[in-house]
């Protein structure tokens, strides 16, 4: 049978007019034959009702003491109107559906609460329901633990559901629905020129989204990766069929729009804070100090440089105070430069290509921008700047490298 999973942001879900999208493309899905699995996040963003955001102002106006089990439950609550509703809604207009929770639906997690990672897949439920012809809407963001005890997966969690299901399910695709149309050469709120992508590879999404661009979770992409299921990132308001982003290895060579595409996209994240800490004299293990502190003190790191003398590296600007503290705690006088930007300059087919770092140089010293560090990989090569800088940055990066054309 031929399976199509679909997810449903908050914003797709807000309104009774995005809802009305939805079912349009619930209607195509089912004209076209497929079995459908729909997975939904919680109605709209912080301030509406039944956002997540919003159940839990509810609860923090008690203060911050609802243990992590209940603040689990009470987070998937926005969820499960979602699906219940839009299982009315269906039903409605004739359309048989169903609804299942993430545990119900086969996603077992392990029991770290607020932040926890799927262990294993039981879809079999879902399969008995596809076969009856069922249309089955799965509550995203959330499983259960091997004690029946219910978990969310975190930030971008829905995302994750869906393409765990995809895998499970050995789905055809997954359509991610936003309120943009597919992925973008950068973020259309700083570059006003940005294009949309036809193609990406799994790998180009995956450094895009774990440098900043918000599209799609990185935890998604790696699952779809991994278990070789295409991703669509489409708009819910449009019959556009968005993004594909797929091996690269199935990615045409003779498309115009793929062919010597050094650089896919630039991505960017802000409020960074570079540490510089140089060593003591007559000590040598510098290195260890500093990242077994900041690791047992669960202060994530970032943009790692080391030499003999010094070390430098980032955190989130949240945690440069606290990373300062313990750094002093152990003698060494650290620097902290807070408020910079990280900007990525992204693109499969980057990789052996003379000259790509000297046009990254080039394009920011015209617009006298100054690189406060770097470091690449094979397909991403990352600058820090100063925050005031970003925008100028991300722009003269597009512009270099052609992809407002």
């Amino acid at each position: 049978m031929r399976i199509l999973v679909q997810k449903f942001g908050g914003t797709s879900l807000s309104t009774a007019q995005a809802r009305e999208h939805v079912i349009g493309h619930i209607q195509d899905a089912l004209i076209d034959d497929y079995k459908l699995v729909v997975v939904v996040s919680a109605m709209g963003r912080k301030g509406e009702p039944y956002a997540t955001d919003t159940l839990l102002d509810l609860v923090r106006k008690n203060g911050e003491g609802l243990p992590a089990r209940e603040l689990d439950m009470l987070m998937g609550c926005g969820e499960l109107i979602s699906a219940v509703h839009l299982c009315s809604l269906l039903q409605s207009r004739g359309i048989r559906s169903t609804v299942l929770t993430g545990g119900q639906a086969g996603i077992l997690t392990n029991d770290d609460h607020g932040n926890a990672k799927i262990v294993a897949m039981q879809p079999n439920r879902i399969l008995e329901l596809l076969e009856q012809d069922m249309v089955v809407i799965v509550t995203g963001f959330q499983g259960k633990t091997s004690e029946d005890e219910l978990t969310t997966l975190g930030r971008g969690g829905s995302d994750t559901s869906a393409t765990a299901l995809g895998a499970a399910l050995k789905a055809d695709i997954v359509d991610i629905f936003t309120d943009v149309n597919g992925i973008m050469t950068a973020d259309p709120r700083i570059v006003e020129d940005a294009k949309p992508l036809i193609r990406v590879s799994f790998a180009e999404i995956c450094n895009m989204a774990h440098n900043g661009a918000k599209v799609i979770h990185p935890r998604a992409v790696e699952v779809a990766m991994h278990a070789n299921i295409p991703i669509r990132v489409r708009s819910t308001f449009t019959k556009e069929l968005g993004t594909l982003v797929t091996a690269s290895d199935s990615i045409p060579h003779d498309m115009n729009q793929v062919k010597d595409r050094f650089v896919t996209g630039i991505a960017h994240f802000t409020n960074i804070t570079q540490i510089y800490v140089a060593a003591v004299e007559g000590q040598f293990d510098l290195q260890l100090r500093v990242f077994k502190t900041m690791a047992q003190n669960q202060i994530s790191v970032d943009f790692i440089s080391v030499n003999p003398s010094a070390v430098v590296y980032t955190v989130f600007d949240h945690e440069a105070e606290r990373a300062v503290k313990l750094l002093r705690s152990h003698g060494y006088e650290p620097h902290a430069l807070s408020g910079c930007a990280k900007v990525s300059v992204i693109g499969g087919g980057m990789n052996g290509v003379p000259g790509i770092m000297a046009q990254i140089v080039e394009a920011l010293t015209i617009e006298d921008i100054r690189i406060l560090q770097s470091a690449d990989s094979n397909t991403t090569i990352w600058v820090l700047v100063q925050g005031e800088d970003m925008i100028k940055s991300v722009k003269a990066l597009h512009h270099k490298f052609g992809l407002n054309k």
